[in-house]
């Protein structure tokens, strides 16, 4: 590590002012403890996730299974570190999912084939605690757009809960409108 802190100083001098910006404005807005904040990480280098590891930020997300595979498993003796998941998910895609090294939230369960599918690869693949899940909602009903409709929401948490015993359901995300109010808020980080 001591390696890598020394090629580092121009990120951390670029990603540690960013960081302290944004968990700034999350103060404002509510207490740290309520809000969590999630690097997007995707098309990132290896070394922009290190220095923003080191600058205290634990928590990424990315959008593609192969991506996140790859670095996951590159950054594992980064010990601390959580993944979150907040792509489109396919049934198909969930074994090597659940694959990936510190796994800790996969955001956008959407219907119940993915749920067993990826509750199937956890059970096999996981490090033995439950998998954190969030229902994603298509609120504005839009076709390109992923997420279960509405009046399916419900249902789908209850096959969760009651049919995935390696899965815990936490929330519901309706990305699109989430991204969007933190957007206008100027609450994205990005680096």
């Amino acid at each position: 590590m001591k390696r890598f802190l020394s090629r580092s100083n121009s990120l951390m001098s670029f990603i540690q002012p960013n960081l302290t910006l944004i968990r700034d404005q999350i103060a404002k807005v509510k207490s740290e403890k309520l809000v969590r904040l999630v690097a997007v990480s995707k098309t990132k280098p290896h070394s922009y996730i290190e220095a923003a590891y080191e600058a205290g930020q634990h928590v990424f997300g990315e959008n593609y299974i192969n991506e996140l595979h790859e670095k996951s498993h590159a950054l594992e003796h980064l010990t601390d570190i959580k993944w979150h998941f907040i792509g489109n998910l396919q049934k198909k895609n969930c074994p090597k999912l659940t694959q990936c090294k510190n796994l800790a939230v996969v955001e956008t369960v959407d219907s119940e084939k993915v749920a067993k599918a990826l509750n199937n690869g956890w059970k096999k693949n996981g490090n033995g605690e439950l998998l954190s899940v969030f229902v994603q909602i298509n609120t504005s009903r839009e076709e390109q757009k992923a997420g279960c409709m509405p009046e399916e929401t419900t249902n789908l948490a209850d096959f969760i809960n009651s049919d995935c015993d390696a899965l815990a359901l936490k929330r519901c995300n309706d990305h699109w409108s989430f991204w969007l109010r933190l957007e206008q808020k100027g609450l994205i980080l990005i680096f």
